[in-house]
């Protein structure tokens, strides 16, 4: 079996700006597109003006920024009391732009390349999805499920 990005790839994807606000984001993900694995998009490509690739935000993104900055620090949240600030937590992240939250250090493929190669990296790097690019345009994802999907959806 001979399988290429382009063969396994979602074209149909969700996008958001950079500039956008967060609250975007959020509303997006929570309306995520249905993908044919029956599987929710939980993240978003995050395109520039001139719509090439600037980063991913994905609900774990979002999740991480919600979290207040003392928890980064080694303070264990189970000794603070939560009651009544989680409100404040998700106003203060509504502030935010997805510029400032997305992940930008970033892996891509080229829709011809073997989608053996691309598993090998996204398990390496621990990637739930691979941006697929192709004349410095953003042209599809890779899922990792959808790779799962494609490859063993005849053994069910």
């Amino acid at each position: 079996m001979t399988l290429s990005a382009r063969e396994v790839m979602v074209t149909d994807f969700d996008k958001i700006q950079t500039d956008a606000p967060i609250e975007e984001a959020i509303q997006k993900i929570l309306n995520g597109k249905l993908r044919e694995t029956g599987h929710k998009t939980v993240s978003l490509m995050v395109v520039d003006e001139y719509h090439s690739l600037a980063g991913v935000i994905t609900m774990f993104d979002i999740l991480y920024h919600l979290r207040p900055d003392f928890l980064n620090y080694g303070i264990n949240g189970e000794d603070f009391s939560w009651e009544g600030h989680i409100e404040t937590f998700i106003k203060n992240l509504k502030q935010k732009r997805v510029d400032q939250i997305m992940s930008t250090n970033l892996l891509s493929a080229s829709p011809d390349e073997h989608l053996m190669v691309i598993l090998d990296r996204m398990i390496k790097n621990k990637y739930r999805r691979l941006p697929i690019s192709e004349d410095n345009r953003l042209v599809g994802v890779v899922y990792l499920y959808d790779i799962y999907y494609h490859l063993f959806k005849e053994y069910r």
